[in-house]
């Protein structure tokens, strides 16, 4: 999992896509670890939303970052979407099946960006080996949680944690089973 989240535990605020508290943290640190996990990953997961928000921007967009996003292997989990067009996309129907299965094929990382009720029940289903946050030094008091109620308690390790210049907090976790 990657995501930038508020203090009090929002990705997203209010409105769908109101993600402007993403600008609190960006800079050069988080360029350079956005290149460095897509080179490191085999693929991109995404739920519907998710995936419809970052298909009509990353497919007009230029650049390193953009053109990664573009190249990459991407999935996103649909009951209800009868295609995809952004490049080298696949649909999935059973998102915990088929993950299960990608994950023992695969060698490489796996990411899933936003996506809450996609990663709701992945985590549900421990299906995340790692947790990658990016703290937004800001209380936005209302939006939509990444972390519902209802999941499962899990414990987990810290196996990072970096200060941002932006005054952003990169906390990554694992699994401890």
């Amino acid at each position: 999992m990657w995501n930038v989240i508020t203090l009090d535990g929002y990705f997203e605020g209010k409105k769908p896509w109101d993600l402007s508290f993403h600008d609190l943290v960006w800079g050069d640190e988080l360029e350079r670890l956005s290149i460095e996990q897509l080179d490191s990953a085999d693929a991109l997961i995404f739920g519907e939303a998710t995936y419809k928000g970052m298909a009509s921007y990353w497919s007009k967009e230029k650049g390193d970052i953009a053109d990664r996003m573009n190249r990459i292997k991407k999935y996103v989990c649909s009951s209800t979407l009868a295609n995809a067009d952004w490049n080298n996309t696949t649909i999935i129907k059973d998102a915990v099946a088929e993950i299960s299965k990608l994950k023992e094929k695969g060698d490489g990382n796996m990411f899933v960006f936003g996506s809450a009720i996609l990663s709701n029940s992945l985590i549900n289903e421990k299906l995340f080996d790692e947790y990658r946050l990016c703290i937004a030094p800001v209380i936005l008091g209302e939006g939509r949680r990444l972390f519902d109620s209802g999941l499962q308690r899990q414990e987990l390790n810290l196996l990072e944690a970096k200060q941002l210049s932006t005054g952003g907090v990169l906390f990554r976790y694992g699994r401890k089973d």
